[in-house]
């Protein structure tokens, strides 16, 4: 058995020594250095990401303003309108009836101002002729002024019945689209009953809200403190549909709440965007995006980060270009490459990244460049 043994090793020998007489060059192991960066300030823009509703900039709810048998819907689901178009027409009989009755009472009351008018004048004239006494003149010009008001009294009444018998015609207050409708044609309606609701939807609201600190922020950036003036230096934000997709035009925060929420430490806000297409709609939910300016902070890529159950860590190079592993705090900057170290660097320190999670502490991760042929 040893014979065998000190055989083959014999054999390997003389193979080794023919490779090397033959001038083959056995391979050698290349030593790479790992790719580094240095850690320095910068300002950046990430972008602060907040769950939102959308609302119609002037959603109006539709009920009718007389009661009545309703005779039409002029308008189906999800119709884009205009301001003004009929939308539901309610029997208008009885109210054309009461308008015809208004216009008699008031040319009734027309005829008695004109009787009365005659007869003050009259004693007015008989008066001066000392004809009449002074009581008959008064007496003329009271029912006179009875009879004005009766006219006044009357044209009233005619004017309020015009405006029922309009009211039988509802029409759109505002441009938009048509939500639900729960009623059918010939169901009876009342002021209490819901039509439908005209979302006017040329301009959309995004509810959400936002961090006190963050308006406070936007605040400070200025010389003035009005909450108008704030608003003007907040930036531009986008709408993130569902579905991951972008709104094509941008909006402007609209307006801020004044009181903040006790529970959350939020402010209710708006964003107002354009909606000529018509693509956005009421109730509709999705992401406000705002870029928010952080300045001089340290920025690292995500692959230098090694998790390490509840804690992350960095390889920082050493003098010797050993690495150690040092334990760092980040902010994620929601643009999916970096992050913002918080506290565990310094400006200046060299730290690993691509490969950092192939590093173990204490490895050589820097070699001499490999001189040139």
């Amino acid at each position: 058995m040893k014979q065998n043994h000190l055989t083959t090793w014999t054999m390997l020998l003389g193979t080794a020594a023919t490779l090397i007489s033959c001038g083959i060059d056995m391979p050698k192991e290349e030593l790479t250095s790992y790719e580094t960066i240095t850690v320095e300030k910068q300002d950046i823009t990430m972008p602060i990401k907040f769950s939102a509703k959308l609302k119609g900039l002037t959603d109006v709810t539709i009920t009718p303003q007389v009661s009545g048998q309703l005779t039409r819907i002029c308008v189906t689901e999800g119709q884009q309108v205009t301001k003004g178009q009929t939308l539901f027409m309610i029997d208008s009989r009885n109210a054309q009836l009461d308008l015809e009755a208004a216009e008699a009472n008031l040319q009734a009351a027309l005829a008695s101002e004109n009787s009365a008018k005659l007869e003050y004048e009259s004693n007015k004239n008989l008066y001066e002729k000392k004809i009449v006494s002074k009581y008959m003149l008064d007496d003329s010009e009271n029912s006179y002024k009875q009879a004005k008001a009766s006219v006044t009294q009357a044209r009233a009444s005619m004017n309020r019945a015009k405006v029922n018998l309009g009211f039988c015609t509802i029409t759109a207050p505002v441009a938009g689209m048509i939500g639900e409708i729960p009623v059918r044609t010939g169901d009876q309606v009342s002021p209490s009953s819901y039509l439908t609701t005209v979302s006017g939807n040329t301009m959309m609201n995004a509810e959400f809200s936002v961090s006190e600190s963050l308006i406070e922020d936007a605040i400070a950036e200025g010389v003035s403190t009005k909450k108008d003036d704030a608003l003007k230096r907040l930036p531009d934000v986008i709408f993130i549909m569902k579905n991951g997709t972008e709104y094509q035009h941008k909006g402007r925060i609209t307006s801020i709440t004044g009181m903040v929420n006790a529970t959350t430490g939020t402010i209710a806000c708006k964003a107002t965007f354009p909606n000529p297409d018509g693509l956005l709609y009421s109730g509709i939910q999705g992401t406000v995006v705002m870029p928010y300016d952080e300045k001089n902070v340290m920025v690292i890529p995500q692959v230098a980060v090694v998790k390490l159950q509840d804690k992350q860590q960095v390889y920082k190079v050493q003098p010797d270009s050993t690495v150690m592993a040092v334990t760092v705090t980040t902010q994620d900057i929601s643009n999916g490459k970096d992050f913002i170290v918080t506290s565990g660097l310094n400006v200046g320190d060299k730290i690993v990244t691509v490969g950092a999670n192939n590093v173990h502490e204490g490895q050589k991760v820097l070699f001499p460049a490999k001189p040139a042929k």
